[in-house]
């Protein structure tokens, strides 16, 4: 060896071997010390997946959350990519990490080196060649076929930003392994600022698992609690079972996930909704706006079935809920804190919503009426924990093949899904540009309609 230039062994781990590379190290000042074993093969062990994150990596059940933000302004490319690598997303381990499996099948998560070029998809050219086709109509056309036709590939880590220049939006592509819609909106919101003071991050709160719980056990609501569990209990085994809602126009199947989507805008101005709500006492945004839903199915079936429906027919929907103690939207210190009560990742559970069929009426707040009525008794029932809990448990004992079949069977038996993330409380700014809208979807499910509800500023 030649003075002045020493060699150090690098180790490198895969299932199998190890191997050995040698690199040249000069140093004229100080002597080489050969470095102590232990610390020359210290590396950071590979992470198992939580059972919902397994869930959701099956065939049957792989889902990639797509989110798409629209600007004011053509999208600074160079901003956007400085913004990611300076993002405290780059920090977190999930967004670091590839998916892989060991020798027995099982996924865990492998730190890695992020490269963001390769996470940066950029689409110059309009979406569509027809003048006519509006900027909305492309993305949630772009959307769409994202939802049933793009998985993620798995030799990077599972997300992308698709930067789309003539339309001045970016879909941020994040699979639901990595974390639910409360941790990812979480997450976007802390590369966020306010508008009107860009030192500031957005305001986090919202409606979540907390409104779910009394504040007050009387006997009475004791055994309300335990009765209305007991009967979604019930409703909810069946569902993985045998039992489906009636064949409809909106009727769901297995292989309809397969099929092309569209997506489509429907805009609801808050002000309205809140007239709404301060007809009915004690009442809700979220009763307002499931009742709005509940009278646009029932229009529907009236238009488009051959066949008039029976007065009380059920439609039923899966919705998912915020099952950690604070609600709404999380600080991200807490959610990266494994000690702070509300972990990073999938922590939600499923309920059932159940709609029924009736002909138009002369007074449209009775649909609104009957939706207090039922998200009411869902607050009083411990259906989502116990939906996290069986499903978890069965993926721990039996593996997350039976669990996605399960889940299947359930999407299967039911109509429609319906996703209430809350987003931002003002106008914010992500990389210097305003935010015009978030709108989110996913991928597809055997459902006919997915609906999703999507931010817009207060103008």
């Amino acid at each position: 060896m030649r003075e002045g230039q020493a060699y150090q062994k690098a180790i490198s781990h895969n299932h199998t071997a190890k191997n050995f590379h040698i690199f040249p190290v000069w140093n004229r000042e100080k002597p080489y010390i050969k470095p102590h074993p232990l610390m020359a093969e210290k590396v950071e062990e590979d992470q198992p997946l939580t059972p919902s994150g397994r869930l959701f990596l099956q065939p049957l059940m792989n889902q990639v959350i797509n989110c798409a933000l629209g600007a004011d302004y053509p999208i600074d490319l160079d901003c956007v990519k400085t913004q990611i690598q300076n993002s405290i997303m780059l920090k977190h381990p999930r967004f670091c990490s590839l998916m892989v499996r060991d020798s027995s099948g099982r996924e865990h998560w492998r730190k890695t080196q992020v490269d963001v070029d390769r996470h940066l998809i950029i689409r110059h050219h309009s979406l569509s060649n027809d003048p006519s086709v509006s900027d909305e109509d492309a993305i949630n056309n772009y959307m769409a076929d994202l939802s049933f036709s793009s998985p993620l590939p798995t030799d990077k880590p599972l997300w992308e930003l698709h930067v789309l220049a003539a339309h001045n939006a970016v879909v941020f592509r994040v699979h639901h392994a990595l974390g639910d819609g409360i941790s990812l909106m979480s997450m976007l919101l802390s590369c966020c600022r306010k508008v009107d003071d860009p030192a500031q991050l957005p305001t986090i709160g919202g409606v979540g698992a907390a409104s779910l719980v009394p504040r007050r056990w009387s006997v009475w609501t004791l055994m309300k609690v335990v009765w209305f569990t007991l009967v979604s209990i019930l409703e909810f085994v069946l569902r993985l079972l045998w039992l489906r809602d009636k064949t409809t126009v909106l009727s769901g199947g297995s292989g309809l996930e397969l099929w092309p989507r569209q997506l489509a805008t429907a805009r609801f101005r808050l002000d309205d909704m809140k007239t709404v709500k301060r007809a009915l006492a004690d009442s809700t945004i979220n009763d307002v706006l499931f009742g709005v839903i509940s009278i646009g199915f029932s229009r529907y079936l009236d238009i488009r079935s051959s066949t008039a429906p029976q007065e009380g027919d059920q439609i039923t929907g899966l919705a998912m809920v915020n099952l950690r103690p604070q609600s709404g939207l999380q600080d991200l210190s807490k959610l990266m804190d494994s000690d702070s009560g509300t972990p990073w990742g999938n922590k939600f559970g499923i309920i059932l919503l159940p709609v029924h069929y009736h002909r138009e009426s002369s007074d449209p707040l009775q649909f609104v009426r009957r939706a207090k009525a039922m998200i009411h008794r869902k607050k009083l029932s411990l259906e989502a924990p116990f939906s996290h809990t069986l499903l978890d448990w069965i993926t721990s004992l039996f593996g997350a093949k039976l669990t996605s079949i399960l889940n299947y069977r359930i999407v299967c038996n039911t109509t429609f899904t319906i996703s209430n993330i809350v987003g931002p409380r003002e106008q914010v700014t992500l990389a210097g540009h305003p935010v015009k809208y978030i709108r989110v979807t996913s991928s597809s499910l055997p459902h006919e309609l997915q609906t999703c509800k999507s931010w817009w500023p207060k103008k």
